[in-house]
Parts: C-alpha cells; sequence; structure tokens
C-alpha cells in the first residue's frame, strides 16, 4: 500500500536526521572545547581476541594495543550489548581519550537516551539499568567495581546474569583486570534479588554457553568459542559450546559446521551442506582449512560471504599459534586473490556494524520498491 510505503520512507528519514543531528551536537561539542581532550589512562588498555572461555587459551598474548599519546583524540575499547534474544556481544567502539578508560567503557553500557541509541543503532540493547552509577578502583589484577542504583531490582535472573557477566567481560578486556570483585549499593551482598551471585573474584568466563540437555555428561565435557550471525545479520555473536574429545582446532570447526543449536535464533555463518575435508596447521600459524565445494554457495550471500570468512577466521584464531587462515575448497584455494585471511582483532567493529544494520534496514523497508 503507498501508506505504508510513505510511512517506511518517513521513518527511514527520521533516522538518517535523527543520526546526522547526533553528528552535529559532537562536532559542536568538540569544537566549543578547543579540541581538548583529557589525558589518556595508559595503564588499563583493552586486550584484542581473547577467548571466552577458561578452557582455551587467548589467540594472541594480551597487550596494549597502541601506545596513547597526548595528543590521541580517541582510543578503542570492547563494549558489551546485548542482543534482543539476551546473547552479550562484543563491540569495539572508538571513544574520547581520558583518563579511567575501563569506567568510561562501563559507562557506555548504563541505559540512557545517547546510549540506547547508541546500542540501537547496531540493532543491541544496553545491559546496566538507566540511572546505574558506577565507582571503579583497579589494584593488583582486581577490579573493585560498586554499582549503585536500581542493579538490585532488575526484573529477572536472566537479566541478572547479563549485568554481571558483560561488567566482568568488559573489564577483563584490559590487560590490568584479571579478576572483578563486585559492591552493590556500597555493599557486599551473596546474590541479586533473583539469586545470581555476586560475591567473591569473578574471572573471564564462558560467554553464552549453550543449553545441554540432562542426559550431558557436563563433568566430562570441554568447551570451544563459535562465532555465529546474529539475526540482524550484520552482527557475529560469540557462544561457547561443550564438545568431547580435545578442544582443539578440528573439533571448532566441526562444530561451526554444524551451526547453532536448535532452539537459538542465530544463524550459520556457512553455507548448508558444507562439509570439512581437512584441516591443517604449518610451524608457521597458518590454519589451512579445507571445505567441500556447497563452501562456493557462499558468494550468493548478500555480504559476498564476508562475514562467513571472518566467522571462520574467529573460530580458528581462538587457539594458539593461529595467526592467519587459509580457506581451501577441494584443495584449491577459495579466492586466489585473498586465499589468506589475517585474524580479525576484534569480534564486531561498531562502525561498521551501524553501517550494515542501516543498509539492512533500508532493504527492509525499501526492498519491494525497487
Amino acid at each position: 500500500m503507498t501508506f505504508l510505503n510513505d510511512q517506511r520512507r518517513m521513518y527511514f528519514l527520521s533516522a538518517c536526521l535523527l543520526a546526522l543531528t547526533v553528528l552535529l551536537c559532537c562536532t559542536w561539542r568538540f569544537w566549543r572545547g578547543g579540541g581538548q581532550v583529557a589525558a589518556p589512562d595508559t595503564t588499563a588498555a583493552p586486550r584484542e581476541i581473547a577467548a571466552a572461555t577458561p578452557d582455551v587459551p587467548p589467540t594472541v598474548t594480551p597487550g596494549p594495543l597502541a601506545t596513547v599519546g597526548a595528543g590521541t583524540a580517541s582510543v578503542p575499547t570492547v563494549v558489551y550489548y546485548q542482543d534482543n534474544s539476551g546473547y552479550l556481544v562484543p563491540v569495539m567502539k572508538q571513544i574520547e581519550a581520558q583518563e579511567g578508560i575501563a569506567k568510561a567503557t562501563l559507562s557506555l553500557m548504563v541505559s540512557s537516551p545517547r546510549n540506547d541509541m547508541e546500542a540501537a543503532r547496531l540493532g543491541l540493547r544496553t545491559v546496566l539499568p538507566e540511572g546505574t552509577g558506577i565507582d571503579l578502583d583497579i589494584a593488583g589484577g582486581t577490579a573493585r567495581v560498586n554499582l549503585t542504583g536500581a542493579v538490585d531490582a532488575l526484573p529477572d535472573a536472566a537479566a541478572e546474569s547479563n549485568m554481571v557477566s558483560a561488567v566482568v567481560q568488559a573489564l577483563t578486556e584490559f590487560d590490568t583486570v584479571n579478576a572483578v570483585r563486585f559492591l552493590i549499593n556500597g555493599r557486599e551482598v551473596e546474590t541479586l534479588a533473583h539469586g545470581t551471585p555476586v560475591s567473591g573474584a569473578f574471572k573471564r568466563g564462558q560467554l553464552n554457553l549453550e543449553s545441554v540437555s540432562a542426559a550431558f555428561p557436563v563433568e566430562d565435557a570441554k568447551t570451544v568459542t563459535l562465532y555465529f550471525a546474529g539475526e540482524t545479520g550484520s552482527l557475529i555473536v560469540p557462544v561457547t559450546r561443550m564438545v568431547y574429545g580435545e578442544p582443539d582446532i578440528n573439533t571448532a570447526v566441526l562444530e561451526l559446521l554444524k551451526g547453532p543449536s536448535a532452539m537459538s535464533p542465530l544463524e550459520s555463518a556457512l553455507p548448508a551442506g558444507c562439509g570439512l575435508i581437512s584441516v591443517d596447521l604449518d610451524k608457521s600459524g597458518k590454519a589451512v582449512i579445507n571445505l567441500t565445494d556447497e563452501f562456493m554457495n557462499l558468494i550468493d550471500a548478500s555480504d559476498g560471504g564476508r562475514q562467513a570468512l571472518r566467522a571462520l577466521a574467529l573460530t580458528c584464531g581462538q587457539f594458539p599459534g593461529v595467526t592467519e587462515v587459509e580457506v581451501q575448497v577441494d584443495g584449491a584455494p577459495y579466492d586466489a586473490a585473498e586465499a589468506t585471511m589475517s585474524l580479525p582483532r576484534f569480534v564486531n567493529d561498531a562502525e561498521s556494524v551501524a553501517d550494515q544494520f542501516l543498509q539492512a534496514q533500508a532493504r527492509l523497508l525499501f526492498g519491494d520498491d525497487e
């Protein structure tokens, strides 16, 4: 109907105008401040890609991404949001260089008109309730964070668990943080209102752990981290899966090919029917992944298969010694021009995700009229 199409166009134009307004406000604020920024906190720089589970070591030795100088206008940090299904999603954002980058990172995860709009641009939601206050002290590898406000009155256990996990994951992205301790409104408490534990030291843990049947022998299981496409198609979501046998690169690729669990709204990053022929890791750190010819169906994807290749590289990159990934199809390079991929430094990049999400929404709104 013409009326509905007009509504769609108005919605899309309104979103564009809103984004433009935010950009103009930020530019005005920077201009009024003479381009000055606060001195950065160089004692806590975010980690590069790290394993989301203690069973799998980080891909690279954690270390500063770059030396932040006095004239640096922005620095990268990893913010944890949640999608509409409750999965936690790490997103790299560039933020203003300042003292206390870790606290500034957590502040971006608090619900507010601006933070909620920034999350919505990515197809995501914030994880800490509106009005949450944050006091943070980092010493001796431990971050002591005091959360004040409505954090002890969240609606359910899932919201509590996501908040706690997101805070721990975000803080342990920094080299100076190995463990996190919580205070809730200035007090040490055992649990939140719905039973989520907040006492003791929390270390980087298993992100988005898949549920298993009661018959699954959890005590004998190991874990691998897999990367699947989110509901919007613009995001990659890490998922921790329990497996039998050795949690090595061969097992991880096999599990990635199986796709997400039947109950998950996530989508498989790789084409249906694609099989694994072999996985080889040479002395230089290059992982050669040889797949069946169904992998060639990847070129039919709307993004040309970029997300799938990225998910494959991320899945392989969680293992020590892997520095790059080459994809083959029946023994021949998938793309002779780009046969070997470097490992992504981050799971998701905010600007890239926002652009892809906007394009996807535009196709949804106007696709039928083109």
